[in-house]
């Protein structure tokens, strides 16, 4: 289904899209400083960039190939099933990864992009549910979330904590993303 660009509707679901996308990326936020933690201060900032453009790379194909197979009859009805457990995952205290820090400039990269790979899935599904069909609004989705999450992951995860609320926000809009999907 297309959306017309920027009706209300494209804006809804672009404002999905960016909520979701910030709500789950902030394991991936905890990955990104803790794979980089141990590399001097003059290589952290360029593995972050590296492994995070790595990253973007990999979510957009696994995204454009997650929004095609949701236009499968059934599937996309499956994946909202996937995202109902992952919502209620997210209302559990603890529900934090663990990552190593790496020691070298490419280990870092190289961690940041699989473990966002692996972790991404959830936001991978949850997007192209999100995005109607339409990749522009992944990619647009993407382009403003991700370096909102890399240059201020510090700041999104201090206000998900002072501010619960906002992750009651988040996973209702996954659960409402999953049952429309469903």
């Amino acid at each position: 289904m297309e959306i017309e660009l920027f009706s209300s509707q494209f804006f809804v679901a672009l404002f999905s899209i960016i909520v979701i996308d910030l709500v789950l990326a902030g394991d991936n936020a905890v990955v990104i400083a803790m794979a980089s933690n141990r590399l001097p201060a003059h290589l952290r900032m360029r593995a972050i960039y590296v492994g995070t453009a790595g990253a973007i790379i990999i979510r957009l194909i696994m995204t454009f190939f997650a929004v095609q197979l949701l236009s499968v009859p059934y599937l996309q009805a499956l994946g909202g099933l996937v995202l109902l457990p992952i919502a209620v995952k997210l209302m559990r205290p603890g529900h934090e990864e663990h990552i190593e820090a790496a020691e070298t400039f490419v280990g870092a990269v190289k961690t940041i992009i699989i473990a966002d790979a692996a972790m991404g899935v959830d936001n991978v599904i949850a997007i192209a549910g999100a995005s109607h069909g339409d990749f522009l609004l992944v990619v647009l989705g993407l382009i403003i979330s991700i370096p909102i999450v890399v240059w201020g992951s510090q700041l999104i995860g201090t206000l998900m904590e002072r501010y619960p609320v906002l992750v009651v926000i988040g996973t209702a809009i996954l659960g409402w993303t999953g049952g429309a999907m469903i």
